[in-house]
């Protein structure tokens, strides 16, 4: 970085790999990626999501990390923002279980209930 241009140019590649940007067709996946969440196996949920979106060759989707979500016994957690709809929090997430939110929920619109913190009894 020699200039305050440069300077612009990564701050403007940063928001848009974070996703901060409005646009309401792209559906955000925020895994959390605290100690709490790393420590219970969010590195491959997230991995898992992403290796999923690419084989599916999922435009709209982004994946994007975040700190604690704030409920650390239920880690690895992950929300799902989709414009227009309600918030989705999924807990105790593993890989096998990250595939299946992206075929179940991404692709065919279907909330999985039994992985969402409403479940928790």
């Amino acid at each position: 970085m020699k200039s305050l241009e440069d300077l612009s140019k990564i701050r403007e590649e940063a928001i848009s790999e974070m996703g901060i940007h409005d646009n309401s067709k792209d559906i955000r996946i925020v895994v959390g990626m605290a100690t709490c969440g790393i420590s219970a196996g969010a590195k491959p949920v997230f991995q898992a999501l992403n290796d999923e979106i690419k084989t599916r060759n999922l435009k709209n989707v982004k994946v994007i990390q975040t700190g604690c979500i704030g409920v650390c016994r239920f880690e690895p957690i992950i929300e799902i923002y989709d414009a227009g709809k309600e918030k989705v929090t999924y807990i105790e997430m593993t890989p096998e279980k990250a595939r299946k939110v992206i075929s179940e929920h991404i692709v065919n619109g279907n909330v999985i209930d039994d992985y969402t913190i409403g479940n928790v009894k």
